[in-house]
């Protein structure tokens, strides 16, 4: 199982990867046949392929985080973070809960976010 450290640290280079304009950085921290739901009730994307196309072009439309509180661990295998998406003209609060695999990679992110967490 993955430690707390482990979890906590690869949720702030996520958030470091992003700010950093740099969708590499994030998509590394997930294994290969990862899901991404974002946000829950969507379909989920499934694979490095898609994983890639959906944080490189969040990246590319500006997304900035910024950290709500501090990183939150579990007695498991999840991490969670509160945050806000800013984006030119458009603030989102989110929630993401990550589950890890035992290497400490990403297997599963769930972000929660509903349509009154946008500000325009």
């Amino acid at each position: 199982m993955p430690t707390q450290e482990q979890m906590k640290s690869a949720l702030q280079a996520y958030v470091d990867g992003f700010n950093s304009g740099d969708p590499a950085a994030v998509t590394a921290l997930f294994a290969d046949d990862a899901v991404v739901v974002d946000p829950v009730g969507n379909p989920p994307m499934e694979g490095r392929a898609a994983i890639d196309e959906f944080y490189g072009n969040a990246v590319a439309a500006g997304a900035k985080l910024s950290l709500d509180a501090p990183i939150r661990g579990s007695h498991g295998d999840r991490a969670a973070m509160a945050f806000s998406v800013n984006m030119p003209g458009m603030r989102i609060r989110v929630i993401d809960v990550m589950t890890f695999n035992d290497d400490g990679k990403i297997v599963r992110m769930e972000a929660h976010w509903g349509l009154d967490d946008i500000e325009q």
